[in-house]
């Protein structure tokens, strides 16, 4: 198969995570497994995820889900930290490569994150509908708009829309040093394109093989970071040597050049490169890891 059009990458990525099959096959081929903090423990509070339709105005005339998950910890009595996460469906589940909620039970159980609000994200689809299921098909038409496009836009939807929905129910910290946000493939350049464009709304950011390349002109993201001054963002980057080369780009290249980029401009940064490809194989074995890292309190960003 070719590999050189958006969706044979958002495709290549849907496999992966999505066909249970194809997961097993690379499980296989890929050193990487899930640890303790990525499974149900006695005694750990289970927290509470609900499910939410969006329809909104900043990218008009398109539907998603989104999930909200709350801690057993949270009592409301003061605001919460804020973890986002693009492409929900990817992280939420308890039987995906992430298992993202069970992560947070456990690291707020342990005090090694703070009580956390996740907030799960899909990418529009434009439809009248949903799709009976979440998912990667079909594909959502507004996924890489939304994702690849190096703007305020997807920051804007989150501080104008998303958030004070949630914070409706939930209240929520309005401090950047509160606020993550994570995302694979599209999605991972997607979460520092936010805290590029509104590093006064949030300060971390983890991505998970990272699609930095030119799909929609994110290779330039390297140079930005080297003439631009610091920003007050502290960045988790993950990929591996098995992951996409395609007429947008080198993945490994490009995250590999984000990584010097951060390091030359002095970022508070980590890279964890290994051998895996285009999945959340390698992101979700660490995931507890990475989410320790990026809550460092008490540190210069």
């Amino acid at each position: 198969m070719k590999r050189h059009s958006p969706l044979h990458v958002i495709l290549a990525l849907a496999c992966a995570i999505a066909s249970p099959t194809l997961a097993v096959q690379a499980q296989q081929q890929e050193p990487y497994k899930l640890g303790p903090d990525s499974a149900r423990q006695a005694g750990v509070p289970v927290g509470k995820v609900t499910e939410h339709v969006w329809r909104g105005k900043v990218f008009a005339d398109t539907i998603r889900r989104y999930w909200v998950y709350a801690p057993q910890q949270y009592d409301g009595s003061s605001p919460a930290a804020v973890l986002v996460f693009q492409d929900g469906h990817a992280y939420v589940g308890e039987k995906g490569q992430f298992r993202a909620t069970i992560v947070m039970d456990n690291l707020i159980h342990q005090g090694k994150m703070p009580v956390t609000i996740g907030i799960f994200i899909d990418p529009g689809h434009k439809k009248k509908e949903l799709p009976e299921k979440p998912g990667w098909r079909p594909r959502p038409e507004n996924r890489s708009f939304e994702y690849d496009t190096l703007s305020d836009q997807y920051a804007r939807f989150l501080l104008d829309e998303i958030l004070p929905a949630v914070g409706k129910q939930y209240k929520l910290s309005d401090k950047a040093d509160d606020r993550a946000i994570c995302g694979i493939s599209s999605g991972g350049i997607c979460a520092w394109t936010v805290a590029w464009e509104r590093p006064d709304a949030f300060s971390k950011v983890i991505s998970h093989v990272g699609s930095f390349t030119n799909i929609r002109g994110g290779h330039v993201y390297p140079a930005l970071i080297r003439k631009t001054e610091r920003k007050p963002i502290r960045v988790f980057l993950q990929d591996g040597e098995n992951d996409l080369d395609n007429a947008h780009g080198n993945w490994p290249l490009a995250n590999r050049e984000m990584a010097a980029s951060l390091k030359f401009a002095r970022y508070d940064y980590r890279f964890e490169f290994g051998v895996g490809g285009h999945n959340g194989i390698h992101g979700g074995a660490i995931l507890p890891d990475a989410l320790t890292w990026i809550w460092r309190y008490g540190e210069s960003e």
